[in-house]
């Protein structure tokens, strides 16, 4: 098992279920161990895609990784509000200073007055056919994106607001202190 510890920076890498690179960020700076789902931040950090390309984000971040939950929630700080960004994806690992997981396309976004939509659905059924997803996972995946969808209803962990401020608090005093 990997040993790992408050304010360690990670990066984070993004699989596809065939087991190729989808896409990786170069920082997440470990704020909480909560258990069941750890907690990390970023801001502005590079992103690189499986074709070469790459970007920076735009906004500050919060990110909870779960353990055994089949999605990871990215907590977006922007001007006029909190976002989320939901991946279905693989409970992650983590390894050689990266947390790593399979992405499975299909994606929640939610808006700051609450409001969500479905993301990705045509390519969540054409990469299901290309890789062959088996039958138990596309059953986990829907029946954890409505558990997901019923967070976002209920504003709890982590979809409320002063959950993802309290740990953009710890990450803005953290983020100085720790070097490369």
């Amino acid at each position: 098992m990997y040993e790992y510890k408050k304010h360690e920076r990670f990066i984070i890498h993004s699989y596809k279920h065939n087991g190729n690179i989808h896409r990786a960020w170069d920082e997440a700076i470990l704020l909480d161990d909560c258990g069941e789902y750890l907690v990390f931040g970023n801001d502005r950090t590079k992103v690189l895609e499986s074709d070469g390309r790459s970007w920076r984000t735009k906004e500050p971040a919060i990110m909870f990784f779960y353990k055994n939950k089949w999605y990871n929630v990215i907590g977006q700080l922007k001007q006029d509000g909190i976002y989320y960004y939901c991946n279905m994806a693989s409970p992650f690992i983590l390894e050689d200073g990266a947390i790593k997981y399979i992405d499975y396309d299909l994606d929640l976004r939610v808006f700051p007055d609450g409001a969500f939509k479905v993301l990705d659905r045509g390519e969540y059924k054409y990469h299901k056919n290309k890789m062959h997803y088996p039958e138990a996972i596309d059953a986990i995946l829907k029946s954890e994106l409505s558990d997901l969808i019923e967070l976002v209803r209920k504003k709890v962990i982590p979809f409320d607001k002063k959950t993802i401020e309290y740990y953009y608090n710890i990450y803005n005093k953290v983020k100085g202190e720790i070097t490369n």
